[in-house]
């Protein structure tokens, strides 16, 4: 009876060590989160059902995975060990079950809740204040020592201030702020590499290199959550009043964690860090309640690999493991051709995927997906859903790699090209009926021209019924004949045909943004429109002068002038004219005067959220006083605005340009006085 169970706890302990050593050693794994948990959860039912047959060397007996030789090995003087996981309410409520039976009359009392980090556990030694050695996890007896790496993170503090005990050993968890993720993929794409797949996987690796220079690149940060040895300083009975200290020493201890005096508020708690999830400048994959008394702390004790008195909560996958079944290539609205990948459907990050972007054709060899494979998908919130890379153990042996199409996929079968220097391949058909679609709609949309009631599938409809076949031809939608069509009455006609004049009186930079020219984004369709103030203007410029306007490179100039030397472009463009667009300024509802223009002259670049302000918000403040708002830092910026969570590259340049930094009221007061503190 015994043996079919005894051979899958031997099989699942086999393929939980491979993994653990991907995991913890070589920061690679090669399944999600969510199916090495599955794995893990099978192997504690099968040990609690048989008992007999729990083995010392079993995963669930143990801490990680034994450290890698490349460093030095350090041994913890108070393991660092792991966390049991819930995974709904119910095993959340269980736990406390177990652990109020074990303290008998002794309550629970207050929880504190903290955001569960996804990155790298590490212990930092302070002697007499001074850092003196930073280590991984590795087993929870003993680590690799990654002193020199450790130094090189901004948020982990050298020395402590006087007064700190003699001996203060601190874990927390090494992440990689998403700003800095997405800065460093964006340069992976650049030099034509492979994107990293996750955060976590990358602050392990960064923190894990032989060059700490590497690593001091990497802008990796640090939340610091609990102690081990400690000898001198203050005697502290609560979880949460050691928090407090350590944060009066300056290590960085995160602001969500919080204390409740109940398991419902710790509930709470749980569904809150869900709803924040997407909202923090870090990747969280959990919240862990911990019994905030030391005492009773002591008296729950641990087992062989996790204390009792503390639980993490597992917040539902954004990875997961499906069948790409093909990959195709759409087309976008400037006429990019980006490959997708065709999936088996798979449930993961809230919602079932069926598609997922590929990138660009650099992307898919340096990732190696080919269709049959077996692949990891990501999706995170409202993000697009990617494919990570295939899972090599699962391939078949006769799997072919793919080939990035010559021709566009539409009727016409036009090449598609690659110029030098670019990852994306384009369609440069400029009557590419898919390229049509997305222009035409991207035209509609609410930070374009905004036009009501005009949306994908109307948009669709007036293609094929041949009503449009450039976004000139909204203004000379032929209305009688829509008026005789299935579901379109005499209100959805008026609200369309009101949507439609109004979207004559946007303004210019508006226009440019609906133009759909490619480089151009919305800040720099309002650079173009602030410094010329006509689209005959900009029409007529040279690209030298376009490259002169602050925050407009090269290659945005060149972009810009090679649209308006296209014919077709030129007749598109003859048609808005002649139904009446607003070719200059602001949009006839705008008073330019309207606020004191106490900016004027001025380049303000903000970085980070400023209270009180929406990104785009902040941005029309300052160019409704008279001064620009441009993305990037350079020698011409007056004035550099740090808000909340700002991106550390504008930062670093604007100190080595020396340009004046302002916090948020020092911005409050430029605005109301025009003058820089």
């Amino acid at each position: 009876m015994t043996t079919g169970a005894e051979n899958r706890i031997s099989d699942l302990i086999e393929r939980i060590r491979y993994h653990n050593d991907r995991y913890y050693v070589d920061d690679a794994p090669e399944v999600p989160d969510a199916e090495y948990d599955e794995l893990v959860r099978e192997l504690v039912e099968l040990e609690a059902a048989h008992p007999e047959l729990v083995r010392p060397d079993s995963p669930t007996q143990m801490v990680g995975a034994d450290p890698s030789t490349l460093f030095t090995p350090v041994e913890h003087q108070v393991p660092m060990m792991s966390l049991d996981n819930a995974f709904d309410r119910g095993e959340l409520v269980a736990w406390a079950d177990r652990a109020q039976r074990r303290l008998a009359t002794e309550e629970l009392g207050d929880l504190v809740c903290e955001l569960k980090f996804d990155g790298l556990a590490v212990s930092l030694r302070y002697e007499n204040g001074v850092l003196v050695q930073g280590a991984t996890r590795g087993n929870g007896r003993v680590g690799e020592d990654i002193t020199a790496n450790i130094l090189t993170i901004k948020s982990v503090p050298h020395r402590l201030p006087e007064g700190a005990p003699r001996v203060l050993e601190v874990r927390g968890e090494v992440y990689m702020p998403l700003v800095a993720f997405e800065a460093l993929n964006a340069q992976q794409e650049a030099e034509g590499k492979p994107r990293y797949a996750n955060p976590r996987n990358t602050a392990a690796g960064s923190l894990r290199q032989k060059d700490p220079a590497t690593t001091a690149t990497r802008g990796l940060s640090m939340w610091c959550y609990s102690v081990g040895e400690v000898q001198g300083g203050p005697a502290l009975n609560t979880h949460s009043a050691t928090l407090e200290y350590l944060d009066s020493l300056n290590l960085p201890v995160n602001p969500e964690t919080t204390t409740v005096d109940s398991l419902d508020k710790a509930w709470e708690f749980v569904e809150r860090s869900e709803g924040m999830r997407h909202d923090l400048p870090y990747e969280i994959d959990g919240a862990v309640i911990k019994v905030d008394r030391l005492d009773l702390q002591q008296g729950l004790g641990a087992t062989s690999r996790a204390p009792r008195w503390a639980i993490a909560y597992k917040l539902p996958p954004e990875e997961r493991t499906t069948k790409l079944l093909d990959i195709h290539v759409s087309i976008g609205s400037k006429g990019k051709a980006t490959p997708f990948a065709v999936l088996e459907p798979v449930f993961v990050g809230g919602s079932t995927v069926a598609m997922a972007t590929l990138h660009n054709e650099d992307q898919v060899k340096a990732k190696d997906v080919r269709p049959g494979d077996t692949v990891v998908v990501r999706k995170a919130g409202d993000v697009i859903p990617e494919v990570l890379g295939s899972v090599l153990a699962d391939r078949a042996p006769d799997s072919a790699e793919w080939e990035f199409p010559e021709v566009c996929p539409c009727l016409h079968q036009q090449p598609l090209i690659r110029e030098e220097g670019d990852a994306a391949h384009y369609c440069l058909y400029p009557r590419c009926p898919e390229q049509l679609r997305g222009w035409i709609e991207h035209f509609a949309a609410r930070n374009a021209l905004d036009i009501e009631h005009l949306g994908e599938q109307r948009v669709r409809l007036f293609i094929d019924l041949g009503f449009i076949s450039d976004v000139g031809d909204i203004y000379a939608l032929p209305y009688e004949s829509i008026r005789e069509l299935e579901g379109f009455g005499e209100l959805s006609v008026a609200n369309l045909t009101a949507a439609v004049e109004a979207s004559k009186q946007q303004s210019l930079a508006r226009l440019l943004v609906g133009l759909n020219i490619r480089h151009l984004g919305d800040t720099t369709c309002e650079l173009l429109a602030d410094a010329f103030g006509s689209l005959d203007q900009i029409m007529e410029a040279s690209v030298e002068e376009l490259a002169e306007v602050d925050g407009i490179g090269p290659i945005m100039a060149e972009s810009v002038h090679e649209f308006f030397q296209s014919e077709v472009n030129r007749e598109i463009i003859e048609k808005l004219r002649a139904a009446g667009l607003n070719f200059a300024g602001h949009a006839d509802n705008v008073d330019e005067e309207a606020l004191p223009q106490t900016l004027e002259g001025m380049t303000i670049v903000v970085t980070g959220g400023v209270e009180g302000y929406t990104r785009d918000g902040v941005g029309a403040a300052i160019k409704a006083r008279g001064g620009k708002s441009p993305s990037s830092v350079s020698s011409k910026t007056t004035a550099l605005v740090v808000g909340e969570n700002p991106g550390t590259s504008k930062l670093d340049k604007a100190e080595k340009l020396g340009i004046p930094v302002l916090d948020e009221a020092q911005f409050q007061r430029l605005i109301e006085t025009g003058e820089l503190p």
